[in-house]
């Protein structure tokens, strides 16, 4: 079940930086937006993956406070830079990539 779960995963970000590449200009802004459990530590393990990069980071909390959503607006050479930053960012425990 795992490798078909690698499998997709794949396939999504394959279809997404084909999407990225015929639809934006590089350079370019690009909004990444995260929801993740309201937890420091998860917070600022998103943060950290755009530290050094110009980035504006807003933070929102759920009315419930379970949750935090986080907007992070920052400058990329790349479609594969977008691609990277959330490979990287998947590994914060139930963090949702929207």
């Amino acid at each position: 079940m795992d490798s078909e779960k690698a499998q997709k995963t794949a396939e999504f970000f394959e279809r997404l930086k084909v999407e990225l590449d015929m639809n934006t200009a590089f350079p370019s802004e690009y909004l990444f937006k995260f929801i993740v459990p309201t937890d420091p530590k998860k917070i600022a393990t998103v943060a950290n993956a755009f530290d050094c990069m110009g980035a504006v980071i807003k933070t929102t909390q759920s009315k419930t406070g379970k949750y935090t959503s986080l907007s992070v607006d920052v400058l990329v050479k790349n479609s594969q830079e977008v691609i990277d930053k959330y490979i990287e960012v998947s590994s914060v425990e139930g963090i949702i990539s929207l």
